[in-house]
């Protein structure tokens, strides 16, 4: 199998520390746009991405970054496909919600060590709910077709770990944290770096 997976571009609630979850459709800030063409522009150097299938979540920050990052390849728009088993995880009630005022009133809810939620964001999901959609999606690939895809935070952690493995968390092989704007190279289960983003890390990226 052979996998170029992307971490979308900073949004103008990452940078006022708000909750995105899987559904809110929030703009690229410059800064993101400024990533997002970086992201592309990597890719086309690289010359990786010629012919393959192109997945996106379909959030609005996800199609954005990957509309930017088609113009760099020549590939349209309407080739990419949606896909809401890559949707980023869902926060529930804390959607739209500033980080500071939940922690207020709950408590802390990221491990620091991890930069992973703590604890399950109430009415949303939790990780083995994350595996079992990404584990689905993959199932579904022709493995003779290449892939690029253009995800969030923590789902391509978890869909990273399902691959080429990592930490173990609530039951959850979960990869390494990277910065926004990150593109992963996994063919045959071995991961790479083709272009480390610029953007923040940890949850409040999400």
């Amino acid at each position: 199998m052979d996998i170029i997976l992307a971490r979308h571009a900073e949004t103008v609630f990452n940078a006022a520390a708000r909750m995105q979850g899987h559904m809110a459709h929030t703009p690229l800030t410059r800064a993101g746009i400024n990533q997002a063409e970086a992201m592309g522009a990597a890719l086309a150097a690289a010359g990786t991405a010629a012919g393959r299938d192109l997945w996106v979540s379909p959030s609005g920050r996800t199609q954005q970054t990957a509309a930017i990052i088609g113009e760099h390849l020549q590939r349209d728009f309407f080739d990419w496909r949606p896909d809401k088993r890559l949707l980023e995880i869902d926060v529930g009630d804390w959607e739209g919600r500033y980080y500071a005022d939940i922690v207020a009133e709950t408590g802390p809810i990221v491990d620091a060590e991890r930069r992973l939620f703590a604890v399950p964001p109430p009415g949303g999901e939790w990780f083995p709910a994350i595996a079992e959609r990404l584990g689905d999606w993959l199932a579904g690939l022709d493995p003779a077709r290449p892939v690029l895809a253009i995800s969030h935070g923590i789902t391509a952690r978890v869909l990273r770990g399902l691959i080429v493995g990592g930490q173990d968390w609530h039951g959850v092989r979960v990869a390494a944290d990277a910065p926004q704007g990150t593109v992963f190279h996994i063919r045959d289960g071995v991961e790479s770096v083709l272009h480390t983003g610029t953007g923040v890390q940890g949850v409040r990226a999400a």
